[in-house]
């Protein structure tokens, strides 16, 4: 992964309201929970939610299936895992005394 690509993901989740929505999707795992679902557990309003939920979907965090009339939101763990293993990837590195 490159720094781009990590600075964006970063910068999505460092909302207060996208990482609470991220969070709760992590929570219910890899089914993923409904548009209306989130909103129910979260109380943020329709339009906004629509919103952060796009920002989400950009960058790759999320993905949305449609079931029938029902739009899921489901965290994309693969991609969460890249994140991670990119910011871990060089760690201790320079460390003086190699643990």
């Amino acid at each position: 992964m490159e720094n781009e690509t990590a600075a964006k993901k970063l910068a999505e989740l460092g909302h207060t309201t996208r990482l609470s929505i991220f969070r709760y999707l992590v929570k219910v795992g890899g089914q993923g929970a409904s548009v209306g679902q989130i909103q129910e557990k979260l109380g943020i309003p329709g339009s906004t939610l629509s919103h952060h939920i796009r920002r989400l979907v950009a960058a790759g965090l999320i993905k949305q299936v449609r079931e029938s009339r029902v739009l899921y939101c489901i965290p994309q763990f693969d991609v969460l895992d890249r994140l991670l293993e990119f910011l871990k990837s060089e760690c201790c590195t320079e460390a003086k005394c190699k643990m």
